[in-house]
């Protein structure tokens, strides 16, 4: 059994696939809470502060989230959705944080389903939860985008980063890139000293860095100065596409 918050079709809108047509699912809970990031929202009049997608990650909206039990209901629903697409798109599976349910039988099946079905797969993860690749080999078939918290997050260095699961991550998927999440204040400080600390045991590691952000505003505070920052240090640049059309609207 899995969470799901929600599921649509859309574009890309970060990291290396920016601009690619995909079918998101976004899963439920988080083991972390990344209040550093400072989106700013009411939980029963009271303002509480988390990151962007704080409805995925927030307890209190659990309400809201759909248990998923039955493979073969979602596993429909999703043959529905590409036959109306047209095409097989990719599928990003974000959360909160998916990998919560990496070992779910549930979430293990659509996963399985979806690789042998020749879907290219990306998971959106923070990079703490280490997978056992060999029982659970059709990992080895997807995509990962670690975006790594650093410590503009909030979150302390032992509970942020963990280095086994990172390294399984990098030595067992099929494809992945590092996407960290910055602001001005961070590049100023110790931007540079955290990030080379998380790859520097990778030769040749693929790193994005993404301007903080849950609206178009906050994303024009921070954007020119990661954009200077990656041209500076040879790092490709990402924005938040969804948000620079959308802004705060979900579900796109």
């Amino acid at each position: 059994m899995f969470y799901l918050t929600e599921q649509f079709f859309s574009i890309q809108g970060e990291g290396k696939y920016a601009g690619v047509p995909s079918y998101f699912l976004r899963t439920g809970g988080c083991n972390l809470t990344c209040s550093g990031f400072g989106a700013r929202y009411k939980v029963n009049k009271k303002e509480c502060v988390g990151c962007d997608t704080y409805f995925a990650v927030d307890s209190h909206f659990s309400s809201h989230w759909q248990k998923v039990t039955d493979v073969s209901k979602l596993i429909d629903r999703l043959d529905i959705e590409f036959r109306s697409i047209g095409y097989l798109p990719h599928v990003v599976i974000t959360g909160g944080e998916p990998l919560l349910y990496h070992s779910d039988k549930v979430f293990y099946s659509v996963i399985k389903w979806l690789v042998e079905r020749g879907v290219q797969i990306t998971f959106e993860t923070n990079g703490t939860i280490e997978i056992n690749f060999n029982k659970y080999p059709a990992y080895k078939q997807t995509i990962f985008a670690l975006s790594i918290k650093l410590s503009n997050s909030g979150e302390p260095f032992e509970k942020r980063i963990n280095f086994k699961a990172i390294d399984a991550i990098v030595k067992n998927s099929k494809d992945n890139f590092f996407k960290f999440t910055i602001t001005k204040q961070l590049i100023d400080t110790t931007a540079l000293e955290e990030i080379a600390i998380v790859t520097q045991n990778y030769k040749n590691p693929n790193i994005y860095c993404m301007p903080v952000g849950e609206s178009r505003a906050t994303i024009w505070h921070n954007d020119r100065a990661v954009f200077e920052f990656c041209m500076l240090y040879g790092f490709y640049y990402s924005d938040r596409l969804h948000i620079r059309i959308f802004d705060t609207t979900q579900g796109v």
